[in-house]
């Protein structure tokens, strides 16, 4: 009878890992409100503002992503609208992003990732966040890929993270990060922001240079009416995100002398193999499945042929078996 089970040796398993990118444009007319702002969608509590792609009541409007502001500290003041809203996002957003000190204190978001640097303008101490949907951001933002168009008080400005390629940081609880620039040609200490790969999170400060009216941000403007100025100024935003599909690849390999009888029971008839017609007659079978088990003969899965494929002992086949997760 057959050889039921055939251990798989280390060199008949391999594991493979493939990035799989999609353009995601998220263009201006729909932040900005293409649908009379029914596809904007304010909170009674106020502290972030929500982007569809289509009126956020429909049954097939999806979450884009999210917008809202905070600074540090310094600038709390007892007038400024929502003051206690902003200075908790901001404490929140940055004990997610960034961390604690070794004194146990919140770092503040650094202008180039270099938290040994210091300086008036080396922290970004009021921020817009731009948390965008796993569904468009997927398993993270590909790497060198964003891009974001906004309108300025000093005119158009196309922020980017340009070589993150080869310079991007790793020292944030969330994984990877890059530093978003204003041009191409990046100095280090001129970052405008931050964005956050896997996180699918973009950091921008808001400074009178990158927004209009930038410097109501911290007092009158409530945290929705800073998201209203920053869609506003909204022309295009552009990136790609990444899905990482792992594989396992088993090599089931049948030797010449291997699986050329079948173990069903409609292979004998009268203790007769049905494929031969004389009894000096090679046995063949035919292979239309493969089963993998465990170490204790439980089935795991199953992997289906598109057509039988003949095996008896004048031949031996190698059939490449694929598990993607």
């Amino acid at each position: 009878m057959a050889t039921v089970f055939k251990n798989l040796l280390s060199n008949d398993i391999a594991t493979t890992r493939t990035l799989l990118n999609e353009a995601i444009p998220i263009t201006g007319t729909i932040v900005s409100g293409t649908y009379n702002d029914e596809n904007i969608k304010n909170y009674a509590h106020g502290m972030f503002q929500s982007v569809y792609d289509y009126p956020y009541l429909s049954s097939s409007a999806n979450h884009i992503f999210d917008i809202t502001y905070g600074y540090t500290s310094e600038y709390s003041a007892s007038a400024n609208l929502q003051n206690a809203k902003k200075l908790n996002i901001y404490n929140q957003m940055a004990q997610v992003l960034v961390g604690y000190d070794v004194t146990g204190s919140i770092r503040k978001f650094d202008r180039d990732g270099d938290f040994a640097t210091t300086g008036s303008n080396s922290k970004l101490e009021t921020c817009v966040f731009l948390n965008y949907s796993r569904l468009l951001t997927k398993d993270e933002v590909k790497k060198g890929s964003y891009r974001l168009t906004i309108s300025g008080s000093g005119g158009d400005k196309v922020i980017g993270d340009y070589g993150a390629q080869n310079d991007y940081r790793v020292n944030s609880p969330t994984g990877e990060y890059g530093v978003l620039y204003t041009s191409s040609a990046a100095v280090a200490g001129t970052g405008v922001g931050l964005i956050y790969y896997q996180a699918g999170v973009a950091v921008l400060t808001a400074s009178s240079d990158l927004f209009e009216s930038a410097t109501d941000f911290t007092g009158t403007l409530s945290i929705s009416g800073t998201a209203d100025v920053v869609r506003e100024g909204w022309i295009d935003n552009d990136f790609n995100n990444t899905t990482e599909l792992n594989s396992t690849v088993y090599f089931c390999r049948l030797n010449n002398n291997e699986f050329n009888y079948s173990s069903n029971p409609t292979y004998l008839s009268g203790s007769k193999i049905v494929t031969k017609e004389k009894s000096t007659d090679p046995s063949v079978a035919y292979v239309t499945s493969i089963g993998l088990y465990s170490a204790d003969n439980e089935l795991l899965a199953v992997a289906k042929l598109s057509e039988p494929l003949k095996k008896d002992q004048n031949n031996e086949l190698t059939l490449r078996v694929r598990l993607d997760y």
